[in-house]
């Protein structure tokens, strides 16, 4: 399959770490205002392409049983991930993205090939990444007080218990949750419980965050809001960030780079570094370059999904 030729300013299969930083637009009510565009600190200005690799995949391979036989999910995903960067993974539905923020995660072991997690192999889940489901991962018997606690007070937790109650009111605070800091997750909306479960995750102090279409279930405005709410907070936490989405547009306003792979098994088809700073805001979106960026991706996208249904017909035959 050919690809489309990427716009000016962007490059594929580039160097890690290149490019980007942070947001700035409306945020839900409560929540503080990001910066402007070209104010602040810039999200990924630690991540120069000298920035030390954190997470290495190493030509991984990943086979689930079946009843008709193996099914390969991943094949040869080989692919570095830097101090800092915002990496998005994008293709077809079912063609292994989750797989792949599954291992690192440690819920997954490769059939074949090693993830690195700072030269070591990656052996199980740790505190030392945070994830974040499409499903709010909240639990509806805790207030949101007690969710965002929650992890502060597991065994493996080794932030000092005189620090917990500032902590969760800290990112009460950054998420805009003060007011309903003793209402259950069945009194917030969904965009209130999606802001909870990024507390959760944050509070434990994560070095990465691992993210599986975490504004998939909301309506259009309220995921702009959270795109910007997250970008806001990266841009005062600083974080090494994977995300699975299917959003184009979503993988470009937050990105630092764009990893497209291909219909099942998942292979890494290109790697685009997206020619915008941190912070952002939303005029961003009507940058030329983040129109011919989202053309060149679509196509390759497409494509993938235009292979994924040949697969299937194959397999029915």
């Amino acid at each position: 399959m050919s690809a489309a030729r990427p716009p000016e300013g962007a490059r594929t299969g580039a160097r890690q770490g290149e490019g980007i930083s942070m947001s700035a637009a409306r945020p839900p009510e409560g929540a503080r205002t990001a910066p402007r565009q070209g104010e602040g600190m810039p999200m990924n200005a630690m991540t120069p392409t000298d920035a030390p690799v954190r997470v290495s995949f190493r030509d991984v391979m990943v086979e689930f049983p079946t009843a008709q036989g193996p099914m390969r999910v991943l094949d040869g995903v080989s692919l570095d991930i830097r101090q800092g960067e915002f990496v998005s993974v994008i293709g077809p539905s079912g063609c292994g993205k989750t797989t792949l923020m599954n291992i690192l995660g440690g819920f997954v072991q490769p059939s074949a090939g090693q993830v690195l997690l700072d030269g070591k192999p990656v052996r199980g889940p740790g505190p030392d990444r945070g994830v974040i489901f499409q499903e709010y991962g909240v639990f509806p018997w805790l207030t949101v007080r007690q969710n965002i606690a929650f992890g502060l007070n597991l065994a493996g937790n080794k932030v000092p218990k005189a620090e917990h109650k500032g902590i969760v009111e800290r990112y009460m605070g950054l998420m805009g949750l003060k007011d309903f800091a003793d209402h259950f997750p069945k009194h917030l909306s969904g965009g209130m419980r999606q802001r909870l479960a990024i507390a959760r995750a944050y509070a434990v102090r994560p070095q990465f965050l691992l993210m599986d279409e975490p504004f998939g279930a909301l309506d259009a405005q309220t995921r702009s809001a959270m795109q910007d709410l997250l970008l806001e907070v990266l841009q005062t936490e600083g974080k090494t960030v994977m995300l699975i989405t299917h959003s184009v547009e979503e993988a470009i306003y937050l990105s630092s780079r764009i990893v497209v792979v291909t219909a099942r098994p998942a292979r890494i088809r290109t790697v685009i570094d997206v020619p915008f700073g941190y912070p952002r805001a939303e005029n961003v979106h009507e940058d030329p370059r983040f129109g011919a960026l989202r053309a060149q991706i679509r196509e390759l996208v497409m494509q993938e999904y235009a292979a994924q249904a040949r697969q299937a017909v194959r397999l029915s035959d």
